[in-house]
């Protein structure tokens, strides 16, 4: 048994008198009214979920096991050369609510490389679809294809489910699940915009630099993909996606048919397409100013005219946080700190939106949050490493 397993089944043990003991003594505890505009709104701020994993602060943003961004990209192991951790360690924090050692760490990096072949007839079930298909539509297929592979539905099945003991069988689909994620991605990638040139992986990589290596990228991406995967990973289990996941998985769906139904709502353009049409909208609005990085005094002026004609500003304000995102904050560090890219004009013009955005959205009165998300940095980033294609920017995401 893996060490990830054998801790995770510790924890399980020692989680569950806990909850019987909520349950229990505290079932009938009320966690606050509901109105009428919520339960039309889409339930937000209604208090119905449970999880350990992550946690939205409105001033710290999200915590990831207790950990601020800056505090986990710290305490994680690093991949060697890198300043980024591994994702694959990233993998055993959320999972187990500890730092894993750089052992620990490796043995889910070796773990995931045996696991990461991507089968032969799920590459046939995406060169089925129409060459016009989006990428999170054969993201989406790929996933629910592997769905014959399911441990857990093939017990279920069998009649060996135990409500005690099927979370191994859901962790063994998890793991299958995760190490294949890259390479399906990178399949996709390939296919739809390099002319179908694929990419063998490098048996010395980890998830985040082969899925770089496997796009035919830089060096420098291979953080870029480790950063962004970190970041995008959980943000307090409550949003479209991770929330429909916690839902199908409730019908004991196995994770196949759970995270491709997740997929299905990142698709949409009120969550996960965000970061395609802030990176649109502020390349249209640069060539509104004429192609160049504008002085800050026309960039004002520019914000007031996009609000005053009934326009928001995309990539700012947040329906929990009351604070700049701490995801946008890691990734506008690495810009600076990256030579080429701290002196890209789109760059140049997303940081002055920063320095000038908040001011405009604090006197214009209307936004609860005039702080930038995370989308409001993303998309410039893959747009200078050359990955220019706005559809696939949610598959990363995914």
């Amino acid at each position: 048994m893996s060490t990830l397993k054998e801790v995770l089944r510790q924890k399980i043990e020692e989680h569950r008198p806990r909850t019987v003991r909520l349950l229990k003594e505290y079932g009938d505890v009320s966690l606050g009214e509901v109105t009428i505009a919520q339960a039309i709104g889409g339930a937000r701020g209604i208090k119905c979920l449970v999880t350990d994993i992550s946690y939205l602060d409105p001033y710290e943003g999200i915590r990831f096991r207790g950990k601020t961004i800056p505090e986990t990209f710290e305490a994680l192991p690093k991949v060697p050369g890198s300043d980024y951790p591994y994702v694959e360690g990233f993998w055993y924090m959320l999972l187990t609510g500890e730092v894993p050692t750089m052992e620990q760490t490796l043995e889910v990096v070796e773990d995931w490389k045996k696991r990461s072949t991507l089968p032969q007839y799920v590459k046939d079930v995406i060169n089925a679809l129409p060459e016009d298909s989006h990428p999170m539509v054969m993201f989406s297929s790929g996933i629910l294809a592997m769905q014959r592979e399911s441990v857990f539905a093939a017990n279920y099945k069998a009649g060996k489910f135990n409500k005690m003991t099927c979370w191994e069988d859901m962790f063994e689909d998890a793991n299958n699940l995760m190490a294949k994620l890259a390479p399906l991605g990178a399949y996709i990638y390939n296919k739809k915009y390099r002319n179908n040139e694929q990419i063998d992986p490098d048996p010395n990589l980890d998830m985040g630099g082969n899925f770089a290596h496997m796009i035919g990228q830089c060096d420098e991406y291979k953080d870029v993909a480790r950063m962004y995967f970190i970041l995008h990973s959980d943000h307090e289990s409550g949003n479209v996606s991770a929330h429909t996941t916690h839902l199908v998985a409730s019908a004991l769906s196995d994770c196949y048919y759970a995270y491709s139904a997740g997929i299905n709502g990142l698709a949409g353009p009120l969550h996960g397409l965000a970061n395609e049409e802030v990176l649109r909208w502020t390349q249209n609005f640069m060539e509104k100013l004429g192609g160049e990085v504008p002085t800050k005094e026309q960039l004002e002026q520019a914000l007031w005219d996009t609000l005053n004609s009934g326009q928001v500003i995309p990539g700012y304000g947040h329906a929990v946080l009351r604070k700049t995102d701490p995801r946008y904050t890691s990734q506008r560090e690495y810009c600076l700190k990256t030579e080429g890219l701290k002196d890209y004009p789109l760059f140049k013009l997303v940081s002055m939106i920063f320095e000038v955005a908040p001011k405009v959205l604090q006197e214009h009165g209307k936004a609860k949050n005039p702080w930038p998300n995370v989308d409001a940095q993303s998309g410039v980033i893959q747009w200078y490493y050359g990955v220019t294609q706005y559809d696939f920017y949610t598959v990363l995401f995914g």
